[in-house]
């Protein structure tokens, strides 16, 4: 098996420094992360590659002729309206031109002609960070699977497929946006009372999925599957993922065929890459399946995977109402849990993706699905909070919600966290409902 190299280097070291000062203490953005987006400067429509340090970012097409060798060249490739060329043979170029802005921004000799090539970030807009082809998303989040079949099926909650197929649906690629895009709130057909016709009318069960987002990167001939050893090799990085669903719109639709119009008016994405070598701190074990759960196919095991497929990241998500905006009341903590709550490892996701000969090309999306926890603290959608709709949430101003009210917003983050390692994070992935 050839997995791929997750032992940290001089760019994971915890000491390292910046000489752009904010960026040391940045929750974020320190030197040890690096994540790669597309940005426009104020007032313009000139996209292009980008860094983020602290609360800046690097614009690549500046910097390109500050590096050398192939993290010029890297540079160069990333000066795009995405960074699908950047990672169209897979992370080599990534890699080398992380090496080359680790240098660039901890030497102090490079400060004064690098911070010609520096923005602030309040002042730049972001875009989606690839140019997505494909989108696929999966149904990882065991206790997810329980808690929304527990609802439907409460004697049969998961189908016995669940646990020998990494279960996914393919969603659609052109209505995914950035962090920040407003959610118009979706019309469609909505079953009624028994015996009559559905009515078309706006969801009133809109909801929000807490969702870490898979980047691919290289590509497959088309029937030549990826194996579980070289899966790795094909993971570009991660992003936060909201997949917002419409319940009532969903629960009418969905049989036979599965999620359509209840899922692809809008999915939302942080903007920001982080990269697999960046991650490489915080590759952790997969959780051993519990007792009688039987043992992935051959096709889908690797004992490497296995003991470094998983990340210790951290994922929450807070909602801001109308009126606690108007209130200064800060955003409400509706739950917080760990990417750990995958059932199956992202390179499996990568590999069962493609052992038919599907094709992934560079900038495909795979969502995790969402990923909640055993308990309500860790719960990843309101359907669960709710149980349902029954059982309304309390908010901190004395407001209630079951589902999504217009002028709600959603803000989700997530922290990369391991013992020994500069924590690193994804930025937020936000969204506010229009009616």
């Amino acid at each position: 098996m050839t997995m791929p190299d997750h032992t940290p280097d001089h760019t994971h070291d915890p000491n390292a420094r910046s000489w752009v000062g904010e960026a040391n203490e940045h929750p974020d953005f320190p030197v040890q992360n690096l994540p790669l987006g597309v940005f426009a400067p104020a007032g313009s429509e000139d996209w292009r590659g980008g860094v983020a340090i602290g609360d800046r970012l690097v614009c690549l097409r500046g910097a390109a002729p500050l590096l050398q060798g192939r993290a010029a060249d890297a540079a160069r490739l990333a000066d795009a309206g995405s960074l699908n060329a950047l990672f169209a043979q897979g992370n080599e170029m990534a890699d080398a031109l992380r090496e080359g802005l680790f240098a660039l921004l901890t030497e102090a000799a490079n400060a004064g002609e690098a911070e010609r090539v520096l923005f602030p970030a309040d002042e730049c807009r972001m875009a989606v960070p690839f140019q997505v082809g494909d989108y696929t998303d999966f149904y990882t989040g065991i206790e997810h699977a329980k808690n929304v079949g527990a609802l439907f099926r409460p004697d049969n909650p998961l189908l016995p497929n669940y646990k020998y197929v990494p279960i996914g649906y393919h969603g659609r690629a052109s209505s995914i946006r950035a962090s920040g895009a407003e959610l118009i709130r979706p019309h469609g057909q909505i079953r009624s009372a028994e015996g009559k016709p559905p009515h078309v009318k706006p969801s009133e069960r809109l909801d929000y999925e807490m969702e870490m987002a898979i980047w691919t990167s290289g590509s497959n001939p088309l029937g030549q599957p990826i194996s579980i050893g070289e899966a790795g090799r094909h993971i570009a990085g991660l992003s936060i993922l909201n997949d917002w669903s419409a319940r009532d719109l969903q629960a009418w639709e969905y049989q036979p065929l599965g999620p359509f119009l209840a899922k692809n008016f809008l999915s939302t994405v942080s903007p920001w890459l982080v990269t697999s070598t960046a991650l490489a701190p915080f590759r952790t074990a997969q959780p051993a399946r519990p007792q009688g759960d039987p043992k992935p196919l051959d096709y889908l095991w690797d004992d490497a995977d296995q003991q470094a497929g998983a990340y210790s990241v951290e994922m929450e998500v807070l909602i801001e109402t109308a009126a606690m905006r108007k209130a200064g009341i800060a955003p409400h903590r509706l739950s917080k849990g760990p990417m750990t709550a995958m059932y199956w490892t992202a390179a499996q996701l990568v590999t069962h993706h493609t052992v038919n000969g599907c094709n992934l090309q560079p900038g495909d999306l795979l969502g995790t699905g969402t990923l909640s926890g055993p308990d309500a603290a860790s719960f990843g959608s309101l359907l669960e909070l709710s149980n349902g709709g029954k059982n309304p949430l309390s908010l901190t101003g004395g407001e209630t919600r079951t589902f999504l009210e217009d002028g709600d917003e959603i803000i989700m983050r997530a922290h990369a966290r391991a013992d020994g390692a500069r924590s690193i994070g994804f930025g937020e992935c936000r969204g506010r409902v229009r009616g």
